[in-house]
Formats: structure tokens, sequence, C-alpha cells
């Protein structure tokens, strides 16, 4: 059986290895085997801040809300409540696009909720 020489292939992998890590600083960038090794970590790092991006998002939403919600002399918690309870059925998402596009219709759920709340 012949002895195969993987030239072409091998050549290919760095190739597509150094592609990826193209502006990385220093021998990440260069060298093949440090490349590598950058490539794999920021893969990790990827798919892990994909995952955190969701909570960043989610807590800039409750600040966002929480600030909102003091203007108009209601807390967050009491806030969240009362949605729940008047059956405003909108996310954290939602309501914080509201209080910063439609303040008039922001101050309408927070007037449900306070009804909602004090009932």
């Amino acid at each position: 059986m012949p002895r195969v020489r993987k030239g072409a292939a091998r050549c290919q992998a760095r190739k597509r290895v150094l592609k990826a890590v193209k502006g990385h600083r220093g021998s990440a960038g260069r060298l093949y085997r440090l490349a590598k090794e950058a490539a794999v970590r920021a893969g990790v790092n990827a798919q892990k801040d994909r995952r955190r991006r969701k909570r960043e998002f989610r807590g800039l939403w409750v600040i966002r809300l929480n600030a909102a919600c003091r203007q108009r002399g209601i807390r967050y918690s009491q806030f969240i409540y009362g949605c729940k309870k008047a059956n405003i059925a909108l996310n954290r998402k939602m309501l914080s696009e509201i209080a910063i596009a439609d303040p008039d219709g922001f101050d309408a759920i927070v007037e449900a909720v306070s009804a909602a709340v004090e009932s």
C-alpha cells in the first residue's frame, strides 16, 4: 500500500485556520499552532457570549423599566406584580420600548397597573 501524503488537504486546512484568525494580534494570527488554539478559544467564547447577550439585554430592559416606573411614582417590583395582576401580557422588552417610544401609552399602562395593585 503506498504512503499517502496530505499535501493539498493540509495546505487547505492551514489556510482555513489562518483565515479564521485573521485580525488576531501577534503570533495567534500568524503561526498555525497558536492560531489553531486561538480559533478554538474564539469559538468557545463566541458561544458563551451568545448566551450572555440575552442576559445583558434583559438586564438593560429591567433598568429602563425601573427608571420609567420611578419617574411615575411606582417601584419596578410593584409594576411587574401589577402587570401580572392586571393581565398585561407584555414582556420586559416590549414594555421598555413602549416606555421610550410612547410615554403616554406607558402612563396608561402604569395607571392600569396601579389600579390593579390597589384593588
